[in-house]
């Protein structure tokens, strides 16, 4: 198990931000919870307004669910171009629900994926990811709070 600092996540979300400025979106979506943090802070970065959410659920502290269920919905306004943001793509399957989760009604608008981290097993690869991970990891939101 690593640990992820606040200060980590600071560096890394600066980094990501730059990645995905050039492609503009005009909303965000956060997968709660693990994407919220995240959202709001490339929100600020991006000077975003439109973030909403979903909730979703696979994972019971370590052990992955037979079954991930997605819960809520987003509704978009002229809007074109709208980035997901989780913090890490594990297995993959909650960023690949979600994204034909949004994707299915919805094929004017253009979405694309990011993450914190991402592992090469997972099933998939967001569009922007900063950190490979090999180890299960502890973000900061897990454990200073508790």
């Amino acid at each position: 198990m690593k640990y992820y600092a606040y200060d980590d996540f600071a560096k890394d979300t600066n980094s990501l931000i730059k990645k995905v400025k050039e492609y503009n979106p005009d909303a965000i979506v956060g997968v709660a919870r693990g994407g919220l943090t995240l959202s709001h802070a490339v929100a600020e970065g991006l000077d975003i307004r439109v973030v909403q959410t979903l909730r979703t659920e696979l994972y019971d502290n370590t052990h992955k669910r037979e079954c991930l269920t997605i819960f809520g919905g987003c509704e978009f306004k002229d809007v074109k171009k709208v980035l997901v943001l989780d913090d890490i793509a594990d297995s993959g399957d909650t960023l690949k629900a979600v994204m034909e989760s949004l994707a299915c009604g919805n094929e004017e608008i253009e979405f694309k994926s990011a993450t914190l981290f991402y592992k090469k097993t997972s099933c998939y690869e967001p569009h922007f990811w900063i950190n490979e991970a090999n180890d299960w990891i502890d973000f900061f939101w897990e454990r200073d709070f508790k």
